[in-house]
């Protein structure tokens, strides 16, 4: 599956960082880890931490699938408003969910530290704003549901957005004060760079045919006939595992994203914010780490990666008509537009779990905008599946729910 257009921002600014091996023998390992992005670069973290023998392959250059194409927002805020969480699955649940993400920055930052990362990680704001009059009735809502919840958080009316942001045409917003963002396309480089120090073997162009499932371990055969023996398999395949998986379980759609040129000044006040709104589908936006204005938005349903790229001119104009709306005083020059196909739940939280069909083998499959917090949280649930242990979210983000 083609998951990104031809140019997407942080693989131009970046470049090639790393490059590895195809897989040219036969291996053989305590854990074998398909897919080469964010997630599979932090699950790799977790089992050379935890002393197992790891492999890591990838059927394209590492980390130039979605990776590339994301928009690296940390948030803890799940596309599916607390509250409607809340009656979806019930309370437990769903404040859980929220404070694994809330976690799971908190440990990112971490991370980056140990690891002495220079990918940009940056501790910023989050507003949440009402786009319509009749939306900030329920986004007070959401407001309420999450004070009480034990989230940082305040009620912005329309005056203050507009004298801290400059934003018009809102009717009011959430600020939370966790949130980040992050360059994740060289962070997950950086990580798997410190990981190969460490034992771990990464091959790149290296893709899988088949796999066999036996009692106590499993053999994957590559397309060019050379096998790795694993005791475990994880999955970090993220959206293309809707080819490998039967039941329907999650929504492809393909999302499209501007940023502009550098201009420190222009951005100074909302540097340190992260920016969505309650359209839909909603808009998003942040500054990057070389002084750009990053915005997304335009969601539609993906059905081939040519009508995705298709629409890259419409919607540059479309996101721009967004912006307009809310900084009118603003003129964008856009620099870089690209698109990336993405995953959307039932329920809005992640498939992290074993499935049926596929023994010795473990999911990683963070969806929506919380993609790479919902990976940070699949680390310790990773982690826990290798001990034969049941990690206390497994209920909530398994297959079959």
């Amino acid at each position: 599956m083609d998951l990104k257009s031809n140019e997407p921002f942080w693989l131009l600014k970046n470049g090639l960082i790393s490059s590895y091996p195809s897989l040219k023998s036969d291996e053989e390992c305590d854990v074998l880890i398909i897919g080469g992005g964010i997630t599979g670069s932090l699950i790799a973290h977790q089992m050379i931490k935890d002393g197992y023998q790891t492999i890591l392959i990838d059927k394209r250059e590492i980390c130039n699938g979605s990776t590339s194409a994301t928009t690296s927002m940390l948030q803890y805020e799940i596309d599916t408003p607390l509250y409607e969480l809340i009656e979806m699955i019930g309370e437990k649940g769903a404040i859980e969910s929220y404070k694994a993400c809330s976690k799971s920055i908190d440990d990112l930052e971490k991370l980056t530290k140990e690891i002495k990362a220079r990918s940009g990680f940056k501790r910023k704001q989050s507003l949440y704003f009402a786009s319509k009059k009749k939306d900030a009735i329920w986004l007070e809502k959401e407001y309420e549901a999450r004070r009480r919840a034990g989230f940082d958080v305040t009620w912005l009316g329309i005056e203050d957005i507009e004298e801290k942001f400059g934003f018009q045409n809102t009717y009011g917003g959430i600020l939370s004060k966790q949130g980040a963002s992050i360059d994740a396309f060289k962070f997950a480089h950086e990580l798997l760079r410190f990981n190969v120090n460490k034992g771990l073997k990464i091959f790149d162009k290296t893709e899988m045919k088949s796999v066999k499932y036996l009692r106590d371990h499993n053999l994957a055969l590559t397309k060019d006939n050379f096998s790795i023996k694993a005791k475990k398999i994880i999955y970090c395949v993220g959206y293309e595992s809707s080819t490998m998986i039967k039941e329907h379980f999650v929504d492809l759609k393909s999302t499209y994203a501007i940023v502009s040129e550098v201009d420190s000044d222009k951005f100074k006040n909302i540097e340190n914010i992260l920016v969505w709104n309650t359209d839909d589908p909603y808009i998003y936006m942040r500054s990057t780490d070389d002084e750009r204005l990053l915005i997304g938005g335009g969601d539609e349903d993906f059905s081939n990666p040519e009508k995705r790229d298709s629409l890259l001119n419409k919607k540059e104009k479309e996101i721009l008509r967004n912006l307009k709306r809310i900084k009118p005083d603003y003129h964008f020059y856009t620099d870089f537009v690209w698109a990336g196909t993405f995953g959307e739940t039932k329920d809005g939280l992640p498939y992290i779990g074993t499935h049926d069909n596929f023994k010795n083998s473990y999911f990683v499959l963070g969806f929506g905008g919380n993609g790479i917090t919902f990976s940070v949280t699949g680390m310790e649930m990773a982690s826990a599946f290798m001990r034969n242990e049941t990690h206390q979210l497994s209920q909530y983000f398994k297959f079959g729910r």
